[in-house]
């Protein structure tokens, strides 16, 4: 995928969820996807090109990075609890829906139960 494909299909995914909500706190040029007032994906431009920030658990984040050169630590955000997708990559598109449902269900989780709008335990699954 180019840059212009990942912003793509990670904003149609993010938009997809239960109480998602697209905000621009640092301007125009950063699209921050939040739940319940909280950050789980940060869609931007560094240095001419397209990142998508997602939240990982330690451990994922970890064996991420290592499985994909495509995927580094989180640009500008807690290198061990945030990653970086970077286009051009081995990273596809179904992919990426994954990561970004996961970067979600990992806040959806942090939430009080009364302000979740999905259960994170059950969501998605049969």
């Amino acid at each position: 995928m180019n840059g212009a494909e990942l912003h793509r299909r990670a904003a149609d995914r993010a938009l997809e969820l239960p109480g998602s909500v697209l905000t621009h706190p640092f301007g125009e040029e950063t699209d921050v996807y939040k739940v319940h007032g909280k950050v789980f994906m940060l869609v931007t431009t560094v240095h001419g090109e397209e990142l998508v920030n997602l939240k990982a658990r330690p451990e994922d984040a970890h064996a991420l990075r290592e499985a994909y050169e495509d995927i580094t630590p989180g640009w500008h955000m807690n290198k061990k609890h945030w990653i970086s997708l970077h286009p051009g990559g081995r990273v596809d598109p179904e992919f990426v829906d994954d990561l970004v449902t996961e970067s979600y269900l990992l806040v959806v989780a942090g939430l009080p139960r009364r302000d979740r709008p999905v259960n994170p335990e059950t969501f998605g699954r049969p």
